[in-house]
C-alpha cells in the first residue's frame, strides 16, 4: 500500500497507525500524528486505519532552548 509519510511516498503494509509507527520504531508518546490534515487523538492511533493513498504527517517533539 502506498502512503506519503512527511511528503514522500512509502509502501507500507496495511494496518494502523500504531502499526505503522512500531514498525518505524516510533515512540507513540514522542510524536504527534497527522492523518491527511487531522491530527490525530492518541487515543486513536491503534483503531485509525490507514487507507492506500493516506497522508500522514510525524510531529516530533523537540527538547532544547536556552
Amino acid at each position: 500500500m502506498q502512503v506519503k509519510i512527511n511528503g514522500k511516498s512509502e509502501d507500507v503494509p496495511s494496518g494502523t497507525v500504531l502499526d505503522l509507527l512500531n514498525s518505524k520504531k516510533i515512540e507513540p508518546q514522542m510524536v504527534a500524528v497527522e492523518v491527511n490534515d487531522k491530527v490525530l487523538d492518541r487515543n486513536h492511533l491503534a483503531t485509525t486505519v490507514l487507507n492506500d493513498g493516506d497522508q500522514v504527517e510525524f510531529l516530533f517533539y523537540m527538547g532544547g532552548g536556552l
